[in-house]
């Protein structure tokens, strides 16, 4: 009873230190950016909240229904410079929604499957069950932790500087990612599973290649199917911002209508990209639910 004593009494004060280091960080990071006056709101920052917020409130694809067929756009001196049917106007720029939405589909769902399929040869080096040689084990366990560390933007950013613009780095960029979050979870998955059917497949004389085709791609198979659709999933959140750096898709709408200060635009896209990814997330827990 004393022992148990002693031992919550230790807990209580490892959570208490923890506590007080953790404040103590955070008052340091307010203290940093206070003493170089780097906390402050800008000039007018309610009247440019309520300034955005009513832009943002009036989603630019309702022009297609309401918009001004005829507006003038005229010069300080009130010279008219030209006339836009806002209707027409925003129908053609809903089709580009539309395209942009296929493409970042298209780079998330590429990215993925490459990422899955770079991280399989290594989750199976990297899961300490297989018995893989230890040099390898660690080899593969390090370009996984690698891969996960640095930020699907970083890999985009020096993949567009080697093959250019476009949405090939994107798909990279995505597979580089998560390739090492992939080859985790599916290291983990492999590591869980009953040794005995494994051992039982190599009592047998079988290779390698055998053992994992018959004893290990069977028992796993429905946590990497569950694993491929989250990491997919989140691949489709995390595209829509490869357009920062010029990789296509809605990311790049989301560049220019920010650039240009076009909120109602950015609201358009902004609901795009929640349907999307509602939908998406919808429709993967679905079939995770029927395979777990």
């Amino acid at each position: 009873m004393h022992d148990k004593h002693s031992v919550d009494t230790s807990r209580r004060l490892g959570f208490a230190l923890l506590t007080c280091a953790y404040i103590i960080l955070i008052v340091s990071c307010v203290a940093t950016f206070a003493v170089d006056n780097e906390l402050s709101m800008g000039r007018n920052p309610v009247a440019n909240f309520i300034k955005t917020a009513k832009e943002f409130s009036y989603p630019s694809f309702l022009d297609v229904w309401f918009g001004d067929q005829r507006l003038e756009y005229r010069s300080d001196d009130g010279t008219l410079l030209r006339v836009e049917n806002r209707q027409q106007v925003e129908a053609s720029y809903l089709g580009g929604v539309a395209r942009a939405t296929w493409a970042t589909i298209c780079i998330a769902t590429l990215g993925s499957l490459l990422g899955a399929l770079l991280a399989l040869p290594l989750a199976i080096l990297a899961a300490r069950n297989l018995g893989a040689p230890y040099f390898m084990s660690l080899a593969a366990k390090t370009t996984l932790d690698i891969a996960r560390s640095i930020h699907t933007l970083v890999f985009g950013l020096v993949i567009v500087g080697i093959i250019g613009l476009g949405p090939t780095a994107g798909i990279l960029a995505i597979a580089f990612h998560s390739m090492g979050t992939y080859g985790k979870l599916f290291a983990e998955a492999i590591e869980s599973i009953d040794m005995g059917s494994i051992n039982a497949v190599r009592s047998v004389g079988a290779n390698a290649p055998q053992v994992f085709s018959h004893a290990v791609l069977p028992a796993v198979l429905p946590q990497f199917v569950s694993s491929h659709l989250y990491i997919w999933e989140f691949n489709i959140r995390d595209s829509t911002i490869l357009g920062i750096i010029g990789a296509g898709g809605l990311g790049q709408l989301i560049t220019e209508a920010t650039s240009l200060f076009q909120w109602g635009r950015l609201s358009t896209v902004l609901i795009v990209v929640f349907i999307l990814v509602t939908s998406f997330d919808a429709l993967s827990r679905r079939i995770r639910r029927a395979l777990l």
